[in-house]
């Protein structure tokens, strides 16, 4: 059956010679898998293959069916091409550890328009910031935290539950600060944390995540942000 939806790129792997398969969260179905075929061959038009690139924000026509776990395409664009997240190094090394930190959390479940919005207002955010976005990863985790059920309500219970896990969290009065600001504030607000702040609030929450989602495990896109950001 044919439906329309719309759907976040996650990530893609090679599939026989000239396909993939690509995994996104769409707004109607959850995470899904397509295969694409052809896009790899030298003879595909328009480089179909850079619509599956981390994050890019797709319109797809695709048939579905509950009881598979790959489908395929009718038709597929972009809703909003990028003018910077690919090409402004900050911005592509934030969308590298979100892509990562989503591909480890987000579950194949029935969609979630609440979260789906969420998940494209941020990258729509972080694609049209100029500035002030150094800290948009640490409060992209923490809201995203809310839609997977964990969210903590201040930074206070964020430090409990920490502590209650045997991982050494102090924070001083400048990162609380910047914490609640995060948990209650809209994305974006503006935020001051010293590099080195910056650094132990992203361990932080890595650890609270995977404290909270098993699948976690090693984030490997880490260094690079902390060379990046700090």
């Amino acid at each position: 059956m044919l439906q329309k939806t719309r759907g976040i790129a996650l990530s893609y792997i090679r599939y026989r010679e000239t396909s993939i398969i690509a995994r996104v969260y769409t707004e109607e179905f959850g995470l899904q898998s397509y295969i694409v075929n052809g896009v790899r061959s030298a003879k595909s038009k328009n480089n179909r293959i850079a619509l599956f690139q981390p994050l890019t924000l797709l319109d797809m026509v695709v048939y579905y069916k509950n009881d598979r776990d790959l489908h395929r395409l009718s038709e597929v664009k972009t809703l909003h091409p990028f003018q910077s997240i690919p090409f402004e190094v900050a911005k592509s090394t934030i969308g590298m550890f979100i892509t990562e930190m989503l591909n480890k959390v987000l579950k194949e479940e029935a969609g979630s328009p609440i979260l789906f919005r969420f998940l494209i207002d941020s990258i729509l955010f972080l694609e049209s910031a100029q500035s002030n976005f150094e800290n948009f990863h640490l409060a992209f985790l923490l809201k995203l935290s809310f839609f997977l059920g964990f969210g903590p309500e201040s930074a206070r219970e964020f430090e409990d539950q920490l502590r209650e896990n045997s991982y050494a969290f102090l924070p001083d009065d400048e990162m609380e600060k910047a914490l609640n600001i995060m948990v209650r504030q809209p994305l974006g607000t503006p935020i001051l944390l010293a590099r080195s702040a910056r650094n132990e609030l992203l361990d932080a929450l890595v650890a609270y995540y995977q404290i909270h989602v098993d699948s976690v495990g090693e984030v490997k896109s880490l260094p690079v942000l902390r060379e990046v950001l700090g």
